[in-house]
């Protein structure tokens, strides 16, 4: 079975600028749950770990990518379970966050809403940069 490869022609300047933005996206969105998860281990804080999880696998398939240097070549599910994983957590992390902020308008909600956002924004500005080659 022949792999299908995506490949994303993206500058470094906008690579760097994208990346930042979404990496600080995840971290302050995993932070957020992780002070959660200790502060209490409740049913809305167990949501809020299921998109800081996804994200975690997105982070490590990247990583594990960039490691073997294709980063900017990749496998569909590479750049799936990936970006695509970055891009699916930002976007739930933001809506548990908006619950959340529902329930309790918080500090810590309001900077998870702000995490998932940027992690859902700017990741999947780079996974749409992604074509396919050939």
């Amino acid at each position: 079975m022949k792999k299908t490869i995506y490949e994303t022609k993206i500058s470094d300047k906008r690579w760097i600028a994208y990346d930042i933005p979404g990496n600080v996206g995840w971290i302050m969105y995993l932070v957020v749950t992780i002070i959660r998860l200790k502060t209490s281990v409740n049913v809305l804080n167990i949501i809020f770990a299921i998109p800081a999880l996804i994200m975690i696998t997105g982070v490590a398939e990247l990583i594990r990518e960039s490691i073997v240097k294709l980063d900017r070549v990749l496998a569909f599910t590479a750049l799936a379970c990936g970006f695509g994983a970055l891009t699916l957590g930002g976007l739930l992390g933001f809506f548990c966050a908006v619950y959340g902020m529902l329930k309790d308008f918080s500090l810590l909600n309001m900077l998870a809403s702000a995490g998932g956002l940027l992690c859902f924004v700017f990741a999947g500005l780079l996974l749409v940069g992604y074509k396919k080659k050939g």
